[in-house]
């Protein structure tokens, strides 16, 4: 694979005005798609085989008119028992005729009739049906219902819409361009050279807008949630700034080891593109194996944002190529260029300078801090192990207390729409009216329904945690009848998960007809349940994988083994301080978090999926060149040590460029958007710093030459991927009496 990459860099430099023109043409194109054929999100949570689904399929077939996503009116008198007086009945009904006039509204429930009125007579809730689906709502419909009321709050009432329509796409914008300006001050400190700085943010900037133009140009024929797409702006960020890093790197010491500008790219695009690619695929596998999970809205997240990645490798090892040979000798520093300006560029691959020592062993600086570092923890490398394990463990304490659930409008931003609706009904009703469930009741004939309908009611009504059971509401057969459930609880609380299952329970030895349990809160709590039921089969399939794959590159068997319990101190760190923040509130205030709540179903499974993929660039990254060095005749100990020196200050600045990129998303106003970043820079920031930058090397320290161990026939069976680039160097040596 190396020598292949090696020929494809050179091959992009020498045409490299050709690769440039197809990329532009390839991301104009995709844009121009995009804008044609791109259709919206959606914030349906969909859960094939579940009873809650099964329900809602049901009713979209038999009870259409009650399929369709609901609104609740919220209304607060100005005193209590106004809304009692004539006055005040006149003002909610003229308020319940507004919302019926709504667009796409078909109708809106009087709350005198439907006895929705507060004990005090301040508050009731105006129940609104409309006819599509929640994602059907134009925004045109959505201001028409959110300025509902607005001559009755001009009198000094509240009047607050709220529901399933107001969910709306979460917006990106500067907040998470500070994360992206950050990155370019990395670059600079890191290349000290603008060009090198500009380039690499340049072509990852190339291949975000190529995978999410490509992205959007197909949610016209593939349903994407509305988180899909901010996921691989993420991702697609990330790892394009960091491959570009790495391939721009490698090139840059090949420039200054005397090797021409062609020779250099391909040498780089051979090694560090070996990893990239090899890193970038496991990526890529990690996240398209969220299908295994078989939930639809999960799969699609996973492999939209597997697309972004693998468009940010193929730009990384054909248009780096590309832009470096526009930028010459300009990626590297001044000083080096008036230093080595004989060198850069002007020597054949293979040859050194005449009449000087190597190039390379006269660059050779190992006073920096990777080295510094690498002596350090090899020398303390007992308490160093010790002291990080015991600092893992103690920040993955509150990960067991996790809980999961589908968000609602409880934790949504405070003065947002959604939330202030939530919070009136909660303190005019208590918090169960924002989580009501539906039983829906179907027979194959309208007697056997209107049989079954009122038993089911009395043993819902009898179930523990219940405060109400609406009465029936029949489709136009009559075979099908909706119930409508007020908990207790709210719809996260672990009470209301519960009854639930008690309802389920209490109405399965019904006869004469099928009773389901349905509702966004029912929905949820299904999602939630097949989420954390596939969450250790996943995990096990990922940890397994990593020691298949690490073991094909390191040919070894402890190397891979370490590498995955490094990863799972990971996740169990991550895990830990994300539940500590968004979950039970502490330091809340300082991401922006006004109320802590259970962490979103879908974060554990696809955070584990995206961390074990960075965890292998890093992994990748630093122990490659360690092997390298140690096939080369060095002992494992000065192996060890070169791997770190070499490779500490580029993956410093990679995870410094991704914690920078993740954390420009915990800004953001959604909750779900800002779990999801910060839980990706925390577990960044831990797996560079404390597992691969700290613990790896001590770890191979202390096993020194076994670290290497492989049994004979095991190193026989596995096929050679050569990410290290050996095969690579055995050509290129082959190459060099050419040059004599």
């Amino acid at each position: 694979m190396a020598t292949l990459l090696y020929r494809l860099g050179r091959a992009s430099l020498r045409h490299r005005r050709l690769v440039a023109v197809v990329w532009l043409v390839v991301l104009v194109g995709l844009g121009v798609a995009a804008a044609t054929l791109g259709g919206p999100t959606t914030s349906n949570f969909t859960m094939p085989g579940t009873e809650s689904q099964r329900a809602i399929d049901l009713l979209t077939e038999r009870f259409p008119a009650a399929s369709g996503a609901t609104g609740t009116i919220a209304v607060k008198a100005p005193a209590d028992g106004q809304l009692a007086t004539p006055e005040g009945q006149a003002l909610v009904k003229q308020v319940t005729q507004e919302a019926a006039t709504v667009p796409g509204v078909v109708g809106a429930v009087d709350p005198y009739q439907s006895q929705a009125i507060s004990p005090n007579g301040r508050y009731a809730l105006i129940q609104v049906q409309f006819a599509g689906r929640a994602d059907d709502v134009t925004d045109t419909q959505r201001d028409a219902y959110e300025k509902v009321g607005a001559q009755a709050e001009a009198q000094g009432w509240q009047i607050a819409p709220g529901g399933e329509v107001l969910g709306g796409e979460p917006e990106v914008g500067s907040t998470e361009a500070l994360g992206v300006l950050v990155a370019a001050i990395v670059l600079v400190i890191t290349f000290g050279s603008l060009v090198a700085a500009g380039m690499t943010m340049l072509n990852a900037l190339i291949g975000v807008g190529v995978g999410m133009a490509g992205l959007f140009a197909l949610s016209g024929t593939v349903e994407l949630t509305s988180t899909a797409p901010v996921l691989a702006l993420m991702l697609g960020l990330a790892v394009g700034i960091d491959y570009s890093l790495f391939i721009t790197s490698r090139h840059r010491q090949n420039l200054v080891d005397g090797h021409s500008p062609e020779e250099a790219v391909g040498r780089a695009v051979g090694t560090a593109g070996s990893a990239v690619v090899f890193a970038g695929a496991t990526v890529v596998i990690a996240l398209a194996g969220l299908a295994v999970v078989d939930i639809p809205f999960l799969t699609v997240m996973g492999l939209a944002a597997a697309g972004t990645v693998t468009v940010a490798v193929l730009v990384a090892i054909t248009l780096a190529p590309a832009l470096l040979g526009f930028a010459g000798n300009r990626v590297l520093p001044r000083r080096l260029r008036r230093a080595g300006s004989t060198a850069v560029g002007g020597t054949p691959a293979g040859e050194e300078r005449a009449g000087s020592a190597p190039v390379k062993a006269a660059a050779e600086d190992r006073s920096g801090f990777g080295f510094r570092w690498a002596h350090l923890v090899i020398r303390l490398r007992v308490p160093v192990i010790l002291v990080a394990l015991l600092g893992l463990g103690l920040l993955a304490v509150p990960a067991p207390d996790m809980r999961l659930a589908l968000p609602d409008a409880s934790t949504a931003s405070a003065g947002s729409p959604a939330r202030v609706n939530n919070d009136l009904i909660r303190e005019g009703f208590g918090p169960g009216f924002t989580g009501r469930l539906a039983v829906v009741v179907t027979a194959d004939s309208p007697q056997a329904t209107a049989a079954t309908a009122p038993q089911v009611a009395r043993l819902i009504q009898a179930t523990d945690g219940v405060l109400a059971v609406a009465p029936p509401q029949t489709d136009p057969t009559g075979r099908t009848a909706l119930l409508g459930v007020i908990p207790r609880s709210g719809p996260t609380d672990e009470a209301t998960e519960e009854l639930v299952h008690d309802i389920r329970r209490q109405v399965a030895g019904v006869t004469g007809a099928d009773v389901l349990l349905t509702g966004a809160t029912a929905i949820g709590i299904d999602v939630s349940e097949k989420l954390s039921d596939a969450l250790p089969v996943y995990l096990l399939l990922v940890v397994g994988l990593s020691v298949l794959l690490l073991m094909l590159v390191f040919r070894s068997i402890l190397v891979p083994v370490k590498a995955a319990l490094g990863f799972l101190l990971t996740v169990a760190a991550t895990f830990g301080m994300t539940v500590a923040v968004f979950q039970e509130g502490h330091l809340a205030g300082l991401v922006g978090l006004d109320t802590p709540g259970p962490l979103v179903s879908f974060l554990p499974i696809l955070l584990i999926g995206i961390l074990f993929g960075l965890a292998m660039d890093y992994e990748v990254f630093l122990v490659s060149r360690m092997r390298e060095d140690y096939v080369h005749g060095d002992s494992a100990r000065q192996a060890t040590i070169n791997g770190m020196g070499h490779g500490a200050r580029v993956v410093t600045a990679a995870a410094l460029i991704m914690i920078s990129v993740f954390g420009g998303f915990v800004f953001l106003d959604d909750p779900v958007i800002k779990s999801m970043g910060f839980a990706l820079a925390v577990g960044v920031a831990i797996d560079a710093f404390v597992v691969r930058m700290t613990i790896v090397p001590a770890v191979m320290s202390l096993l020194n030459a076994a670290a290497w161990w492989i049994p004979r026939w095991l190193h026989r069976a596995l096929p050679n991927v050569d990410v290290e680039g050996e095969g690579l160097r055995v050509h290129l040596a082959e190459k060099e009496p050419a040059h004599v």
